[in-house]
């Protein structure tokens, strides 16, 4: 099956205004602005949600294989999903972060007054410097 996440010339900007909910739309910009500073790339939109930083080639033992963002966040309905972890202290920065819930790769916000700014700023830093990316 061929992967529907790919990147897009969607504009971004236009995506994250249409966000319906405002602090989720005003969290989104916030978080484009973060991990464009931290990453160096431009935002591009990957599929129809995902705003994604860099990219990687991705081989599964299947065969299937794809690119992905390097790291990426989406302003969903229910929350910002952020696609970040990935490297060795990633548990121990987790507890440091505030209200959150997190999967292996993903970590869900419900707006980032939640959670500790710096904590967040350093968690997407060594996400986008481990050799191993992530993805949900």
């Amino acid at each position: 099956a061929e992967t529907k996440t790919r990147p897009t010339a969607a504009d971004v900007t236009a995506f994250i205004d249409a966000v319906g909910h405002p602090v989720r739309r005003a969290d989104g910009h916030a978080l484009r602005a973060m991990f464009e500073r931290i990453s160096g790339e431009p935002a591009t939109l990957w599929g129809p949600s995902i705003i994604g930083f860099g990219s990687y080639h991705y081989r599964y033992p299947s065969g299937h294989e794809g690119d992905a963002p390097r790291i990426a966040f989406s302003p969903r309905k229910a929350n910002l999903v952020l696609y970040v972890g990935g490297y060795a202290d990633y548990e121990s920065d987790l507890a440091r972060l505030g209200k959150h819930k997190a999967s292996k790769a993903c970590l869900y916000l419900n707006k980032l007054a939640d959670v500790d700014g710096g904590v967040l700023e350093e968690i997407i830093r060594q996400s986008w410097e481990s050799d191993s990316p992530s993805g949900c």
